[in-house]
């Protein structure tokens, strides 16, 4: 049984029920809530030993502003609404620093330089997994109408980070521990 967390940036309640009302129409199982990725899983092992590392780069970092943008693409087959903010990369940067999983890690989940905070409202589907996987017409339509629905995109304080941990038999990620940044 292989036991995965990464770690996330949650909106605010009112604009994530928006965001998942917003998907719902195309998807009908989510795998997680939405969030935009912090730390993808490379180097968060099951011994949960990194945990205690996490805290003390939160203790460390003041709470900082976020803000959602206009919906962009990786490559063709992924939507994501664009985030700004400043202080993000740093906090990434550290955690991973922290973490330090080897450079394959880092290259295969897109981290450090290659990292790109972005919060997914639909992919292209794959193989078999239909229950998530969008048509590029389906993708295109979302596009037009996240311009349209989602705005005006928020602007928020992020005061804490989210911790998912993989629950196999639901096959979805869920909340495992919110760690709040210095306040």
């Amino acid at each position: 049984m292989k036991i995965e967390y990464f770690i996330g940036i949650v909106p605010p309640k009112e604009y994530l029920e928006r965001i998942e009302h917003f998907q719902s129409r195309w998807i009908n199982k989510l795998g997680v809530e939405p969030h935009i990725t912090l730390k993808a899983q490379g180097g968060l092992t099951p011994d949960k030993k990194w945990i205690d590392k996490i805290q003390k780069v939160c203790e460390n970092f003041k709470p900082f502003q976020i803000s959602l943008d206009k919906p962009k693409y990786f490559g063709e087959n992924i939507l994501y609404l664009s985030v700004i903010s400043n202080k993000l990369h740093d906090l990434h940067e550290k955690i991973v620093q922290e973490i330090s999983p080897s450079e394959d890690l880092i290259t295969q989940y897109f981290e450090l330089g290659a990292f790109t905070p972005h919060l997914t409202l639909g992919k292209e589907q794959y193989g078999g997994d239909i229950s998530t996987g969008l048509s590029k017409k389906e993708l295109k339509d979302m596009e037009q109408l996240a311009d349209k629905e989602l705005i005006p995109y928020p602007v928020f304080e992020v005061n804490f980070i989210r911790v998912y941990e993989l629950n196999i038999e639901k096959q979805r990620y869920e909340k495992y521990l919110d760690i709040s940044l210095n306040n």
